[in-house]
């Protein structure tokens, strides 16, 4: 009987060794970072530093995620990793992808924008209260006092009227009629209705009236000093509005009936590191220079943030509008051996390869046949950053080879 138990404890043993055991399958994660160089994104260091190219500091790009994670070609990157690699986007749209001719042209003044203070009545200047070319000033702000007899006389004949009127009550005089008429010649002479109402209530002329600003902008000239004598319509000051710019710029006289009036310009400055504007082509000279048979092409744009100053050198950039198609930045292409791609800016600010099929194009823009919708975002700087990031990432970047135009 004991041998019988001891039996079927060893079987009980023997068949609970064979069972297999529960295991936990745990999700692989890996967990990689390397630094690599916006400008040379070939560059690629496993420990921070300098770009062996250009000596520029490296950008740390961090890859974590699940093994299944690794094979897709969507890149995630951070807010201030995409400052640093100085990503930018722009939308695909129609543009011009015919010829376009690049010009030099200088930054000028809008002469439309241009104003003029004169003087309202002749006197001597006391004290100037706008000194400097270049400083701005607002409506209503103070230019200068003035000592002007006939000044002092309309403002007596001023309050002369309201005493008047407050005083005498003869019912054949319009008091009303001779205040409003007093007022009237004030405001011609340049008193704000802030100064007569001033006035009233003092009773009293004083010996110099300020003289506030009837113009806005930069002060680009200043014609009068302190002491000078002033004849009425005399020039004081004058002022540049530099919110709207002018660029000009040479066209062959075979070349301007290739252009009209409202053609979209692109202008771009040197010195403010090929920063690119719109412009719009606002004059078109319909005469020749006698000297150089040459037409002169003037370019409005917008300079509400102050950074262009007249005298500043600028390309324009002025294309034909007859071959207008869907089309991308050309630095948003990246061609190989596999064809062309682009790198495309999802909704939830991942970034994504996406093949396409370029047309024709010039140097500034390259036509889409296919690959691309209108709307979509793409990447025009910092594309060659996130293609190497993909192949560091997927090993060879074979599969991006496969996606569907």
């Amino acid at each position: 009987m004991n041998k019988i138990k001891i039996w079927i404890t060893v079987f009980m043993l023997a068949m609970s060794a064979c069972k297999p055991k529960p295991q936990v399958m745990a999700a692989k994660t890996t967990a990689k970072a390397y630094y690599t160089c916006s400008m040379h994104p070939q560059v690629h260091e496993d420990h921070d530093g300098n770009c062996p190219i250009c000596a520029m500091k490296l950008i740390k790009v961090e890859l974590t995620g699940t093994m299944g994670d690794m094979a897709t070609d969507k890149i995630i990157l951070t807010a201030t990793q995409i400052q640093l690699a100085a990503i930018q986007t722009d939308t695909v749209k129609e543009q011009n992808t015919g010829n376009e001719k690049t010009l030099n042209g200088t930054v000028t003044t809008d002469e439309t924008g241009a104003q003029e203070l004169s003087a309202r009545s002749a006197g001597r200047v006391q004290q100037l209260f706008v000194r400097a070319i270049s400083e701005k000033i607002a409506i209503g702000q103070p230019v200068y006092s003035i000592y002007s007899e006939n000044l002092q006389e309309a403002e007596k004949e001023y309050l002369l009227a309201k005493q008047q009127q407050k005083l005498l009550h003869n019912p054949d005089v319009d008091y009303k009629q001779l205040i409003n008429a007093a007022e009237s010649k004030l405001q011609l002479w340049g008193l704000s209705a802030s100064q007569i109402n001033s006035l009233a209530a003092s009773g009293k002329v004083s010996a110099s009236t300020v003289i506030l600003s009837k113009v806005s902008g930069t002060v680009s000239d200043i014609a009068v000093h302190e002491g000078d004598y002033v004849t009425e319509g005399m020039t004081v000051l004058k002022t540049q509005s530099l919110n709207n710019l002018w660029v000009e710029a040479q066209l062959y006289a075979n070349e301007a009936n290739n252009y009209k009036v409202n053609d979209r310009v692109n202008v771009s400055f040197p010195d403010l590191g090929r920063q690119v504007i719109a412009g719009k082509v606002e004059f078109i000279n319909p005469e020749l220079s006698d000297a150089s048979k040459v037409d002169l092409v003037r370019i409005s744009i917008s300079n509400m943030q102050g950074a262009i100053r007249p005298g500043m050198l600028a390309y324009l950039t002025i294309g034909s509008t007859a071959n207008k198609s869907l089309a991308v930045p050309a630095s948003a292409v990246l061609t190989d051996g596999k064809g062309s791609r682009v790198w495309v800016k999802n909704t939830d600010g991942s970034f994504s390869p996406r093949m396409i099929k370029p047309g024709n194009g010039n140097q500034n823009y390259v036509a889409i046949l296919s690959g691309l919708n209108k709307g979509d975002i793409v990447v025009t700087n910092g594309a060659y950053l996130l293609n190497s990031e993909a192949i560091f990432k997927n090993g060879t970047g074979d599969n991006m080879a496969g996606m569907k135009m």
